[in-house]
């Protein structure tokens, strides 16, 4: 085993407890912060950080001729507010860009660790921080149905297909109010983590299949882990762009299911 530097590093080559959320920071072991405080626990805090810390830079001074930053800084909630927000949910739409330009740059940064050199994982390849955020983006959802229709009037609108045969409806009912009121959070979830999850596990077969490949012996095989860590390369500069649209595809969602709550028909 080699031990990587730096106070994000693990053991290499990783293994399969490197998706484990209790795995410890090296120099937190042994500490009472140690098991509060893991590894991918300080990944989401760095995101958090950096995502605020950008807004406050950017928008400390505010120009009408926009510096770099700034610029920056307005085109990615620009994008958001006018791409997503209103493209989607209509005029109500800006009301909600804030927090859906929010989930969008947490999104992104917490996908981008996964190459990042020493982090190399993304918080959100384990499930539990998708389905926080998830949980998060349905109870927005909830909440906006019953405030636009009430409670009895937000199920009937979830649930009840209009202009179908009253025949049907008892079919229909059920499929409706496990598709719209249970399944959304979960799909919202497994979607982003699957895809997080499989863009590391693809990261990692060609970088240690390199590794493997190199310290097997025999001359002939040298190339073969060169055309690994080739790949290797490539498939990070893929990586990218997936996580950019899984943070992209996670916001579209998150306006889709508002839109859906505040529409007048279903």
């Amino acid at each position: 085993m080699i031990t990587q530097p730096g106070f994000l590093a693990s053991e290499f080559p990783p293994g399969p407890e490197v998706f484990d959320y209790k795995t410890l920071i090296p120099s937190l072991e042994g500490s009472p912060w140690g098991h509060a405080f893991t590894k991918l626990t300080l990944l989401v805090w760095i995101a958090v950080a950096i995502v605020i810390v950008f807004f406050l830079v950017t928008y400390r001074n505010p120009t009408l001729v926009p510096s770099k930053k700034q610029w920056l800084a307005e085109s990615v909630y620009g994008v958001v507010r006018n791409n997503i927000a209103t493209d989607i949910i209509g005029p109500q739409g800006v009301r909600f860009a804030p927090y859906l330009a929010t989930i969008f740059c947490f999104v992104f940064v917490t996908n981008l660790w996964s190459i990042v050199p020493l982090a190399q994982i993304s918080p959100n390849s384990h499930l539990a921080f998708p389905a926080v955020l998830a949980v998060l983006t349905w109870f927005i959802y909830i909440g906006l149905g019953i405030k636009k229709h009430g409670f009895f009037g937000y199920l009937k609108h979830a649930c009840v297909q209009p202009g179908v045969p009253w025949l049907v409806q008892p079919i229909l009912i059920p499929i409706e109010f496990i598709s719209n009121l249970v399944l959304r959070p979960i799909t919202l979830a497994v979607r982003l983590f699957a895809n997080m999850f499989a863009g590391h596990m693809i990261l990692l077969v060609f970088t240690l299949g390199g590794v493997a490949l190199w310290n097997a012996g025999p001359l002939l095989l040298k190339p073969a882990a060169l055309g690994s860590w080739a790949f290797a390369i490539i498939m990070t500069l893929f990586e990218l762009f997936i996580l950019s649209l899984q943070a992209y595809v996670f916001t579209l969602l998150s306006a889709t299911y508002f839109q859906s709550s505040i529409s007048e028909e279903h």
